[in-house]
C-alpha cells in the first residue's frame, strides 16, 4: 500500500511538472506569435529571429549549467531588447496600446498585405505632388498601406470628403486660401476620404530646414505602422517621404513614383508569418493533449472517434 501511495504521487508530481513546462512553452508561443502578427516583414522579422536564438540558446546553457556562457548570453539578450524597443519602437507603441484598449482578438489577427493602388491612382498622386512642388505650394498626404488608420491616432481627424483621386482635386485642397490646406490628406485605395486632419508631431530632434509638415509626417508614421506620408515644402519645393519616423529626402519626382510602385506593388516584399506559426501551435497542442490523457488514462480523440 505505501508503495503504491509513493509511485501515485511521484506520478502526479511529474503529470503537475509536464503540465507546468507545457503552458510555459504554450505562453512562450503565444508571446512569440503576438510579436511576429505585429512585425509580420522579412525585412525585420530576420532580427526577431536571431532574438530568439538567443534567448533559446540562453535558457540551454542555464540547463546545461554553463555559467560563464549563460551570463554573457543574458547580457546580449538584455541588450538586443533594448536595440530592438529602440528600432521596433511603433510596432511595440502599438502593442500596448492594443493592450491597455483590451483589444486581445486584433494581437491575434495577422496583419494584412499592402493594399495595391492602380497605376492611375499613383500616377493621379504624382502629378500632382509634381505641380505642387513646381509652384512650391506645400503639401501633405497620408497614404494607408496595410489597412485603415485609426482616426484616434489624429489630434484632428478633419473633414469627410470620399471624393475619387485626381491630380486636380488634390491640388485644389492644398491652395493657400483654401480653408483645407494647411491640414494632412488622407488617401485610402483609391479615395481621398478626409482633409485637413491635424498630425501629432514627432518628439525627434530635427533640422531646422524642417517645418511643420515634416515634424507632422514623422510623427504619424512614428505612431502608425501602416501609412507613408508624402511632404512637399512650402519654402524649397522639396519632396520627401515619410516611413516608420524616418525622412527620405529631398526625392526627385522620378524616385518617389518608384518609392510608390515598390511599396504599393501587388508583390511587395511581406510574408505572413503568423499563420504558419498558429498551425505550429495547433499541432503542438494536440500532442500535448494526447500525451496529458494518456497520463491520466483518458481515452483519446482518436479512439473516441472510432467508438463513434
Amino acid at each position: 500500500m505505501g508503495d503504491w501511495w509513493t509511485q501515485w504521487v511521484t506520478n502526479l508530481g511529474r503529470s503537475q511538472s509536464l503540465l507546468v513546462e507545457t503552458l510555459d512553452i504554450v505562453l512562450v508561443l503565444a508571446l512569440t506569435y503576438m510579436i511576429l502578427v505585429i512585425i509580420s516583414e522579412r525585412r525585420t522579422l530576420w532580427m526577431v529571429r536571431g532574438f530568439i536564438i538567443l534567448m533559446l540558446a540562453s535558457a540551454i546553457s542555464n540547463r546545461m549549467q554553463l555559467h560563464l556562457l549563460n551570463f554573457v548570453l543574458e547580457k546580449l539578450v538584455i541588450g538586443c531588447a533594448v536595440a530592438m524597443a529602440v528600432a521596433l519602437q511603433s510596432e511595440f507603441r502599438r502593442f500596448l496600446e492594443q493592450l491597455g484598449r483590451g483589444e486581445f482578438r486584433q494581437l491575434f489577427q495577422p496583419s494584412r498585405l499592402a493594399v495595391p493602388k492602380s497605376d492611375s491612382v499613383i500616377d493621379e498622386i504624382v502629378d500632382a505632388v509634381k505641380e505642387l512642388s513646381k509652384n512650391r505650394i506645400g503639401a501633405l498626404l497620408i497614404l494607408e498601406t496595410t489597412g485603415p488608420i485609426d482616426e484616434r491616432d489624429f489630434s484632428v481627424p478633419g473633414v469627410k470628403l470620399n471624393a475619387e483621386v485626381s491630380k486636380e482635386l488634390i491640388q485644389t485642397i492644398f491652395q493657400p486660401k483654401t480653408l483645407l490646406h494647411d491640414g494632412a490628406t488622407l488617401i485610402r485605395g483609391s479615395r481621398l476620404v478626409a482633409s485637413g486632419i491635424i498630425l501629432p508631431l514627432s518628439g525627434r530632434t530635427a533640422s531646422r530646414q524642417l517645418g511643420t509638415r515634416h515634424r507632422a509626417a514623422m510623427g504619424i508614421t512614428e505612431r502608425v505602422e501602416n501609412c507613408i506620408c508624402v511632404v512637399v515644402s512650402e519654402e524649397t519645393g522639396s519632396i520627401s517621404l515619410a516611413e516608420r519616423g524616418t525622412l527620405n529626402r529631398p526625392l526627385t519626382i522620378t524616385k518617389l513614383k518608384e518609392s510608390l510602385e515598390a511599396q504599393f506593388s501587388p508583390t511587395v516584399d511581406r510574408e505572413a508569418v503568423a499563420p504558419g506559426l498558429l498551425i505550429l501551435g495547433r499541432q503542438i497542442r494536440g500532442k500535448a493533449l494526447a500525451l496529458i490523457s494518456r497520463l491520466l488514462g483518458l481515452p483519446s480523440t482518436a479512439s473516441r472517434r472510432d467508438k463513434k
